[in-house]
């Protein structure tokens, strides 16, 4: 049965004519058109330039057997991706290059590096693959090729080549693109057609983040490399139905559940599959406004504390490792009528991150890490290339609530990153990319975090099994939360926060919520949490209040993880925030004593963001009985 959405009810059905052919159907023009082609961003060119010709100097990145076993045998999944991801680069370099420059070293590089695609076992990464499973292999199966975010991936780029250099490569390696066709096919298109019970297209009603990331990149082949007809037509129609059904999922506010970090391969990339869609059909799909759209295109700079730094619930890091494609939420934001998304997108463009100073106007518009797609759709963007950026923070908002997430965050003034930030989470311990953190909450210095979410650390096949929450960065021990007579937080949809209510001023903001049922044991009978933002006294309140079963000896802790250098005194603590940001003076009443516990940080994924540890305070709280209250305030500190 065909699912009915919002893209369903907004949109005709696809039909005969009204997609744009091969050739003229993705939104970049090819190199035969030297008018786009001729002088594109030098500082971009420069950059892809030096890497590509230092490319030349070195072998391919070659994935072996053994890499993909590894995940199978001991759970290693990074190296074998990191392997996947620099062919990707080298690729997109050569592309960018065949392209401007039509030489033929460059085309013979892309030739190269198609080709071994053409020949790698599987585009799948082996985290996704169930050859395991179906076929007790620890090594791809080439006659059952799983369809997961790489081998999507792949497909997109090869497609985008074709499209970008099918003429120069019919001159140059004639036959390449026939192999193109055939290996996309098998691999890709077939598999889309015939096998439906792919976990991802979210038949059971849960979708995530594989759904438009791998549907946006099954179009861009669909329609490059299937000839016109009514297969096309078809194909077209399932990616249509398999988005639809992400769109019916998000919430009416526009949030991801997943966090920032996951919202650029999410809805970000819903977004730009439904602008191919509206450039291959000629405006026919999508003309019709979708008011969830418009919403989601503002979680970003609603998630944003200040610079580099984001509100990073779930698998998310406070602060990204690369760069993320600005361009893209600069369309959809130019799209969507959004002047502060817009601004927030620009800020990147200009001076490389917000609030990083002057404007640098050689900054490269994009980058390969982006991939191909967007790199070369940022490279022809006439309105990112020339977008004017600013210094100051007009996009952040005063207060921002998202009761589909219960995500609560409020700042001492709009448009400013300046003075104490304070970021909620309620929600329940299932959500996509789960941490058990119900609760939980972020206080930032002038927009840096100093009582923080680790985030997570590098995936292995750990991070998605059955021992996820062994992994200290899940558990709700390593979150601002109450560990309560032993008890950390249970998993799954049921366990969550109730009661939640908020209020904002121009004085202060505020957010209560009940803990009790993120928690399995029976003695928790309530636990309130209360947290407050005054804005005139630049002040973070956090109130504890609790009543638990008579009895019981087992220690009840509060846990604060703090990022920086910590000192702490009887009833209180310093911390000196990173990057220079200050320092912050936390003092709880009573004065109950506080012990400390450092994590030292080796995972790269940690370390990039937090520096080499992170340090939990431990307030016990037993000594004030079962029925019980304590206050947390924190604000600047001044030597």
């Amino acid at each position: 049965m065909t699912f009915i959405g919002p893209l369903a009810q907004a949109w005709p059905a696809v039909g005969p004519g009204m997609l744009l052919p091969p050739g003229r159907c993705l939104p970049v023009p090819p190199a035969t058109d030297r008018a786009t082609w001729a002088a594109p961003d030098t500082a971009t060119m420069d950059g892809l330039r030096s890497r590509a010709a230092e490319d030349l100097k070195t072998p391919w990145p070659t994935p072996l057997a053994s890499g993909y076993a590894r995940y199978f045998r001991d759970g290693d999944r990074d190296g074998y991706e990191q392997v996947i991801r620099a062919r990707h680069r080298r690729v997109a370099r050569a592309a960018v290059l065949a392209v401007v420059t039509l030489d033929e070293r460059w085309l013979d590089e892309v030739a190269d590096g198609v080709t071994l695609w053409c020949e790698q076992s599987s585009w799948c990464w082996p985290a996704h693959d169930d050859t395991y499973e179906r076929h007790g292999a620890v090594v791809p199966t080439v006659t059952d090729p799983f369809l997961d975010l790489g081998a999507g991936e792949v497909a997109a780029d090869l497609a985008w080549i074709d499209h970008l250099l099918g003429a120069r490569l019919d001159e140059r390696t004639p036959g390449l693109r026939a192999r193109i066709r055939h290996e996309v096919e098998r691999r890709v298109l077939r598999p889309f057609e015939r096998r439906r019970d792919w976990h991802w297209l979210g038949l059971d009603g849960r979708v995530h983040n594989w759904n438009p990331w791998i549907h946006g990149n099954v179009l861009v082949a669909a329609l490059q490399l299937v000839p016109d007809g009514e297969r096309r037509e078809a194909l077209a129609r399932l990616v249509i139905e398999g988005l639809d059904r992400y769109v019916a999922a998000l919430p009416a506010d526009g949030a991801i559940d997943e966090g920032y970090a996951y919202w650029w391969n999410g809805a970000g990339r819903l977004l730009e599959a439904l602008d191919v869609l509206a450039y291959a059909s000629g405006g026919v799909l999508g003309a019709a406004p979708i008011r969830v759209l418009r919403e989601t295109v503002a979680f970003p700079h609603r998630m944003h504390l200040g610079g580099p730094w984001y509100v990073n619930f779930a698998d998310c890091a406070a602060r990204s490792s690369g760069e993320q494609p600005w361009a893209a939420l600069h369309r959809e934001a130019r799209r969507a009528g959004d002047e502060a998304a817009l601004a927030h997108a620009a800020a990147h463009r200009r001076a490389g991150s917000p609030g990083a100073g002057s404007p640098a106007a050689d900054s490269p518009v994009a980058y390969e890490n982006d991939g191909l797609g967007r790199l070369v759709r940022a490279l022809t963007d006439p309105g990112w290339i020339t977008a004017a950026g600013v210094t100051s923070e007009s996009w952040l908002p005063a207060d921002v609530w998202l009761p589909s997430t219960q995500v609560f965050v409020a700042r001492t003034a709009a448009g400013s990153s300046a003075g104490l930030t304070l970021a909620v989470k309620g929600g329940h311990n299932g959500e996509n990319h789960n941490h058990n953190d119900v609760g939980s909450f972020v206080v930032a210095l002038n927009g840096v975090p100093v009582l923080v979410d680790p985030g997570r650390p590098t995936y292995t096949a750990q991070t998605f099994g059955p021992r996820r929450y062994e992994l200290w960065p899940m558990r709700s021990t390593w979150h601002n939360v109450p560990e309560i007579r032993g008890h950390e937080q249970s998993t799954g949809p049921e366990y969550g926060a109730s009661g939640v209510v908020t209020s904002s001023g121009t004085t202060y903001a505020r957010i209560g919520l009940d803990l009790e049922n993120a928690y399995a044991a029976a003695e928790i009978r309530r636990w309130r949490r209360t947290a407050r933002l005054d804005r005139a006294g630049r002040t973070v309140t956090v109130r504890d209040q609790w009543e638990l079963a008579p009895a019981g000896h087992t220690p009840t802790r509060i846990h604060l993880v703090v990022a920086g250098r910590v000192r702490v005194g009887a009833g209180h603590a310093v911390v000196t925030a990173l990057d220079g940001a200050g320092m912050l003076r936390l003092s709880w009443s009573p004065p109950v004593p506080c012990a400390t516990t450092v994590r030292e940080l080796d995972d790269p994924l940690l370390s990039e963001v937090w520096g080499d540890h992170l340090t939990r305070l431990e307030i016990d709280v037993s000594g004030l009985g079962s029925i019980g209250t304590l206050d947390l305030t924190v604000k600047e500190h001044h030597r």
